[in-house]
């Protein structure tokens, strides 16, 4: 037996919307080309802070084939070349009056992990540039942290932007040591008020696809791909929400040449996803033989089975889940079907090298799968 009656009939619907998306003849499908966005009118100076690491390099890639002249500023210790650009080291750590010297059209920060990293930049850029860009996070939301005590709220209605955000504890003072929410939304309201009404603020969610090196979401499509019997989690019905890395790096350029301010949410689609329809999305660009068994939340949390980095990219009922990205939508972003993210990323995945591919940061092993879904069958026959 694999499971009760009812588990068989929702595993069953899930699979039969997953092969309903497959390929006609085993590869990849054929997916709509991206929307090119018309080129800029004329060519601006940008300043990257940041741009070797996960979403550098396809900004400075967007940002120079669209005839912008690209500056990045990192500390020089990544191994990633970048070519076409110019290279100013520095470390946010310490001193960055060399920023004030120069000027730039818009500054693009996307790797500030410390609120004072953005008091140094905002303080040397004050006067060097009209714009700045500072790629925040859906974290300074001040959500409820991750549990499984929400897997019960199954959300209908996205997160609204209007969501208070993280703001320092009593006795907390300027210069101490901030959380990553609680660093993401100081960083904010710094910009805003260095660079009042010349600030674009953007909040991704999880971001995705080729070159994560964090795994969150690569486990899925390539889980899906090595097939079998995959272990699914929770309710099918559950929120999910991702970003390709270029959906989100292009549209920030874009952002940049037309002056785009304002604070955006940037996730996606623009359209509620249920987890089963990210999975099928996964499904979509695989011919491996493949069945989703769906155990419940309450099963995962008596194993003891951690949200988010042993079941990645899944946090059931969790608010940051399902944020509301109409004013993004409505300011150019737009998405890549998830089938060409999904296939990409296990065509990158494949490409790692052998040792990196065995350590993956993220996801249970598969002898751990395998263990859980005998104990669940046993305990659902």
């Amino acid at each position: 037996m694999h499971g009760s009656r009812r588990h068989f009939l929702r595993t069953g619907s899930i699979v039969g919307a997953a092969l309903a998306l497959r390929p006609t003849f085993g590869g990849a499908i054929e997916a709509a080309p991206h929307a090119a966005a018309p080129r800029p009118a004329a060519a601006k100076k940008l300043l990257i802070l940041g741009g070797t690491g996960f979403i550098g390099p396809n900004t400075v890639k967007y940002a120079l084939a669209r005839g912008h002249e690209v500056t990045i500023l990192t500390r020089g210790r990544s191994a990633t070349k970048v070519d076409g650009v110019e290279h100013i080291i520095a470390d946010r750590e310490g001193d960055m009056g060399i920023l004030s010297k120069r000027k730039w059209d818009a500054v693009l920060d996307n790797n500030a992990r410390d609120y004072r990293w953005v008091q140094r930049s905002t303080k040397a850029l004050r006067d060097s540039t009209s714009h700045y860009l500072f790629v925040s996070s859906i974290s300074a939301y001040n959500t409820p942290a991750m549990s499984y005590a929400s897997s019960a709220n199954v959300l209908m209605r996205p997160t609204p932007e209007t969501y208070e955000r993280f703001a320092p504890p009593a006795g907390w003072k300027d210069g101490d040591e901030a959380p990553y929410g609680l660093t993401k939304a100081l960083s904010e309201n710094i910009v805003h008020e260095v660079f009042p009404g010349r600030t674009t603020v953007v909040r991704p969610g999880l971001i995705v696809g080729p070159t994560d090196p964090t795994d969150r979401w690569t486990y899925w499509p390539v889980r899906v791909d090595e097939g079998g019997e995959v272990l699914a989690p929770g309710n099918p019905n559950h929120s999910s929400q991702v970003i390709d890395q270029r959906d989100l790096t292009e549209w920030i350029v874009r952002l940049a040449e037309s002056g785009t301010m304002g604070d955006f949410n940037a996730t996606g689609p623009a359209t509620r996803l249920t987890f089963a329809e990210m999975l099928a999305g996964c499904r979509a660009v695989t011919s491996a033989p493949v069945s989703l068994t769906w155990v419940s939340e309450d099963f995962l949390a008596a194993q003891k089975v951690a949200i988010w980095s042993q079941i990645p990219a899944w946090a059931p009922g969790d608010l940051l889940m399902y944020v509301d990205v109409s004013r993004a939508v409505a300011a150019g972003l737009t998405y890549r079907p998830l089938a060409d993210t999904a296939r990409d990323t296990i065509e990158w995945d494949k490409a790692r090298p052998a040792a990196e591919r065995a350590k993956r940061a993220a996801g249970i092993s598969r002898a751990r799968e395998q263990e859980l879904l005998a104990l669940w069958r046993r305990g659902n026959g």
